[in-house]
């Protein structure tokens, strides 16, 4: 029975780790966030790890203000750099293996086809350079690590691109949306999905630990840009909020983010035999739960 810690449990991602754990009533979990352990306080996170026997320590645990990290670059090393380094340290001193959440920020260049995992980073901005930091931290104290770079990510908690458009979709009559940053969304859940079913091939055996130290993206399949999830959640929604496309020159962001940032998902569906969901059909997921949740 694998004992499970899960960091930044009232995120996006953490939140649906929560919900999916009852489908795995022989694993036991842990989840704590920021008011119950301090990840930037090193020798708090490793006094708590030794206390426990984690087998697994899935962090999702981040900054993820893009913009408010411009002004605000000593708290997003706090969290993206200094905290998992902490963490990572007393994953390797306790045994605990480390599966880390990382962003496709860290694309930032001309290429127009899918990156794969050893293709070149270029992260422009605070959020992108700590981030990649942060997963050098993680592999260099931790070198069983898995981490996870991701895309676009959504969920029936907390605040995202898809409840904010749904908001200004029944506020307004009329939207721009920018039509030139092409990537994939991710649904929360189905990455959590996917991260519980690594885990899940590591305790069976049917996967060699081997290939839990490495790097892997993940995020829906397809292609979409802004303009175009936008236009998905009102056609779903039936919301009569005219959509008018934009160039990203047009919308001015403190923080610059990568024109193209499509993740090639090949080598984490053959390392663990992974169904990626469309990306349309899981926003469609996603928005009949906030339907029954706002019920």
């Amino acid at each position: 029975m694998p004992h499970i810690l899960v960091t930044g449990a009232k995120g996006q991602v953490g939140n649906e780790l929560r919900v999916l754990s009852a489908d795995f009533p022989a694993w036991d979990f842990t989840f704590i966030d920021i008011d119950e352990l301090d990840l930037t306080d090193g020798t708090a996170v490793m006094q708590f790890l030794e206390k426990q026997a984690f087998d697994y320590c899935i962090n999702c645990a981040a900054y993820t203000a893009v913009d408010r990290a411009e002004e605000q670059p000593a708290l997003a090393e706090a969290v993206n750099v200094t905290a998992v380094a902490s963490l990572a340290k007393a994953c390797h001193v306790t045994g605990c293996k480390l599966i880390h959440l990382s962003t496709d920020y860290v694309y930032h260049n001309d290429q127009n086809t899918p990156f794969k995992e050893g293709d070149p980073t270029s992260p422009k901005g605070v959020y992108a350079r700590t981030k990649l930091a942060g997963e050098l931290a993680a592999q260099k104290y931790q070198p069983a690590t898995l981490i996870i770079r991701t895309s676009w990510v959504y969920s029936s908690f907390g605040h995202n691109f898809v409840k904010t458009m749904l908001r200004l979709g029944a506020e307004r009559d009329r939207l721009t949306v920018i039509f030139d940053q092409i990537g994939s969304p991710t649904y929360a859940r189905d990455l959590a999905t996917a991260m519980l079913r690594i885990i899940q091939q590591v305790e069976s055996g049917e996967t060699p630990l081997e290939v839990f130290s490495d790097l892997y993206h993940y995020s829906n399949e397809g292609v979409a840009s802004w303009y175009d999830f936008a236009q998905a959640i009102f056609v779903m929604k039936g919301i009569a909020c005219q959509v008018a496309p934009i160039e990203t020159k047009d919308y001015p962001t403190p923080a610059a983010r990568p024109p193209f940032s499509l993740l090639n998902k090949a080598k984490i569906k053959q390392a663990f035999d992974l169904e990626v969901p469309y990306w349309r059909d899981s926003l469609a997921d996603c928005l009949k739960i906030l339907e029954q949740t706002n019920a």
